[in-house]
């Protein structure tokens, strides 16, 4: 039963194209009525409320009416709305208090992508990040392996780059996770693309990726065994904190965060990273792929988000907020 189900699993996560296992992927209507119930971080200890340098502040089920909502693969905040793209190229938007009440919802599509059309293979948008300072966003599309720039509040496509260094690149193991340093450096991460055994490839572009001329850096990244990347944010003191998914036998789906540090990349070398906490059963855990980190109250919040692969039942989009301990994660 247990291998069934991890292949279940697997083809549900790792299907590639505009196909899941139970059809094509749905764009985004118009009913936006979405409802979130409440999930205790530790399924054996609904009491418990740390994990490592996390103290969970609170943790839902979303579950929206629209056939499109959910599959979120990237998450941005800003003004205390969470911006969540799903790997469809559609964008949602919402607030959530800890009682759980949504508000400010909003739903919209990707204006434009790599391809002509709006088929998920045209637009599978797996990362993104956002300039904070002027409101530009860039995503990552993985199929194409290609990063888009918008401007602010996705009002348009501005630029689009296929980088010569993600061409390589597997169809279905691109740009999963991006993010821009407060420096103006961008680092990009494959989810299974690496000529070595157990790394995938990163790159490190000085500037805008979608810039004419941009050449990168290329790094590596050994996430633990059987884990990919799949998110990436810079914490206030300038380190990064990784996503990392499993997929495996016993618990079929877990994650792991860890941290390097942008200043130890070098050219065609392994950047070391250190993990800090685990979720996997019986923490609360699904195909965790979206992150987003704000400040609330003097503390640092770190936001992560589930992909269901528009799959319910069999996955659900969590939404868990966390406060983050900086004095545990030591100095860099």
């Amino acid at each position: 039963m247990r291998v069934r189900l991890l292949l279940l699993f697997l083809l549900l996560i790792l299907l590639p194209g505009d196909t899941t296992l139970f059809g094509g992927r749905p764009r985004l209507g118009t009913d936006t009525r979405i409802r979130a119930i409440a999930v205790p971080l530790d399924a054996r200890d609904p009491a418990r409320r740390r994990l490592g340098p996390l103290a969970y502040l609170a943790g839902w089920e979303i579950r929206g009416r629209d056939p499109a909502f959910g599959s979120f693969s990237a998450m941005t905040i800003e003004d205390g709305v969470l911006v969540m793209l799903s790997d469809a190229g559609g964008i949602q938007r919402l607030a959530v208090d800890g009682a759980g009440a949504i508000r400010g919802i909003s739903f919209a599509d990707l204006p434009g992508g790599p391809g002509p059309g709006r088929e998920k293979r045209e637009r599978d948008s797996e990362s993104m990040t956002r300039d904070p300072a002027t409101g530009q966003i860039w995503v990552g599309f993985e199929n194409a392996n290609a990063i888009g720039r918008y401007a602010p509040g996705f009002a348009r496509m501005e630029a689009l780059a296929r980088p010569r260094a993600m061409r390589r690149w597997p169809y279905n193991g691109g740009p999963e996770a991006m993010v821009r340093l407060r420096s103006g450096r961008f680092l990009v991460f494959s989810e299974t693309a690496g000529a070595r055994a157990g790394q995938s490839e990163a790159l490190a572009f000085d500037g805008d990726p979608t810039a004419p001329g941009a050449v990168p850096l290329r790094f590596y990244y050994r996430p633990a065994a059987d884990y990919c990347v799949t998110d990436a944010v810079e914490l206030p003191d300038g380190r990064v904190l990784l996503l990392e998914r499993g997929v495996g036998l016993p618990d079929l789906l877990s994650a792991k965060l860890s941290i390097v540090d942008p200043r130890a990349i070098r050219a065609d070398e392994t950047l070391p990273g250190r993990e800090i906490a685990t979720l996997a059963r019986p923490i609360t855990v699904d195909n965790m792929e979206a992150m987003a980190l704000a400040r609330e109250g003097g503390r640092t919040i770190l936001w992560i988000a589930s992909d269901d692969n528009f799959s319910s039942p069999f996955q659900r989009t969590l939404l868990m907020k966390f406060a983050l301990d900086e004095k545990a994660l030591g100095e860099r």
